[in-house]
Formats: C-alpha cells, sequence, structure tokens
C-alpha cells in the first residue's frame, strides 16, 4: 500500500469516527430513553403485579373476616362493606352479599343480583350466575314474565349455562300448569351431551314428579 492510500484511508476512517460521534452527540439521547424506558417498565410492571397482589390478598383477608361473622346479619353487612378494587372483585362480593341475604331478605337479595345481571362493566360469567340465581330464589321481585324473558337470552346460549336457563323455564312451564312443555324441556334436558349428573337427577325427579316417563337408559351388549 502506497503512503497516498494509507493517508486516505486515514483520513476516511477519521471522517467515519468524526460522524460516528456527530450521531451519538445527535441521537445518543434517543438510546438512553429507550433504555431508561425498557428498565422503568419493567419496574413499573413489577410494582403493578405487587400492587395487585396486595390488592388481591387484602379483598381476601376482608371476604374471610366478613364470613367469619357469627351472625348472619353482620356477615351481610360486613361483605357489603368491602371496598372492591375492581369489577370482578365488585361482583363476587354481591354475589356473597345476595348469598347472605336469600333467607333473610329474598327481596332485597334479589335485587342486588338483577343489578349484577344488568351490570355492563361485570363479567359475563357473573351477570349469567346472578340471573339464574335471581329467577330462582324464592321471593324473588321478578314476575314469572321477567323471569322467563331474562332466562329465554340464556337459553340461547351454548353449554351448560344453557341447560340450567333450560332447566329453570321447564319450572315456569310446570308454574303455569303447562305439564307438557316442561316435560318436553326436561327430557330434552337428559337428552343433550353437555348435562351434569346433578343437573340429569334434578331434571329426572321432576319429571318423575310432573307423572312423566323416563326415557330407557340403553343396556350394555356384550
Amino acid at each position: 500500500m502506497s503512503q497516498t492510500d494509507s493517508f486516505i484511508e486515514e483520513v476516511t476512517e477519521e471522517v467515519r469516527r468524526d460522524r460516528l460521534f456527530a450521531l451519538m452527540k445527535r441521537y445518543g439521547w434517543i438510546a438512553v430513553l429507550l433504555v431508561i424506558l425498557i428498565v422503568g417498565g419493567a419496574a413499573w410492571n413489577e410494582w403493578r403485579k405487587a400492587q395487585e397482589r396486595s390488592a388481591a390478598q387484602a379483598l381476601g383477608d376482608s371476604m374471610l373476616d366478613a364470613l367469619q361473622q357469627t351472625d348472619e346479619a353482620a356477615r351481610g353487612e360486613a361483605l357489603a362493606a368491602i371496598d372492591a378494587p375492581n369489577a370482578g372483585a365488585r361482583a363476587l362480593v354481591d354475589l356473597l352479599v345476595a348469598a347472605e341475604l336469600a333467607e333473610t331478605d329474598p327481596g332485597a337479595a334479589s335485587e342486588r343480583l338483577i343489578a349484577l345481571a344488568d351490570n355492563a362493566d361485570a363479567a359475563t360469567v357473573y351477570r349469567q350466575i346472578a340471573t339464574l340465581k335471581a329467577v330462582s330464589l324464592p321471593g324473588t321481585v321478578l314476575s314469572a314474565e321477567e323471569r322467563r324473558t331474562r332466562l329465554d337470552g340464556l337459553a340461547l346460549g351454548q353449554g351448560l349455562t344453557r341447560l340450567l336457563a333450560e332447566e329453570q323455564l321447564a319450572y315456569l312451564d310446570a308454574e303455569a300448569g303447562d305439564t307438557e312443555a316442561a316435560l318436553t324441556r326436561l327430557l330434552a334436558i337428559l337428552e343433550d351431551e353437555a348435562v351434569t349428573a346433578a343437573l340429569r337427577r334434578r331434571a329426572s325427579q321432576v319429571i318423575v314428579a310432573l307423572g312423566g316417563e323416563l326415557p330407557e337408559q340403553p343396556t350394555a351388549t356384550e
């Protein structure tokens, strides 16, 4: 390599170095900011997780303290006073409060359940549970027509929720004197693949009580 080529290479390298320093001086703060954001984001996530764990533990402790009250009214009041941190926790507390009120004040229990069922912020599963409990609660403030309307909506769904709604609709049919419609619903429940053992047992008992005949069970073949 000639001295001229060596000189040109040194100059080129120096220019590159100067450009690199200039770029770092101009844009280096972006890299620093990215590092800060990454580290800060990780710290924020850990802090948030710790806060969520702490809130969940505090909620659980409050529920246990309330449920340990020996007086039924005191349990209900203690549960109702819990400051739930989010919609899911509030829904769970409302279900517990309604369960405590079911025997002493079924009207208030059903009103709390209806409010939860109509709460768009609550998860679907909580709203469905609240609906089923509200319509099946003795002493509910819902009329037979209102119960049927709410159950018809659940019966359009899938899985066990649909079958539980069909069960309650069968009870409404029987209550209205339409035994044939009730038996048709209950027999359909027995034939459904999603039916549980407990639901099958209840449906079978009601079918017999209504004077219906249970379907023959298939016999095992050799």
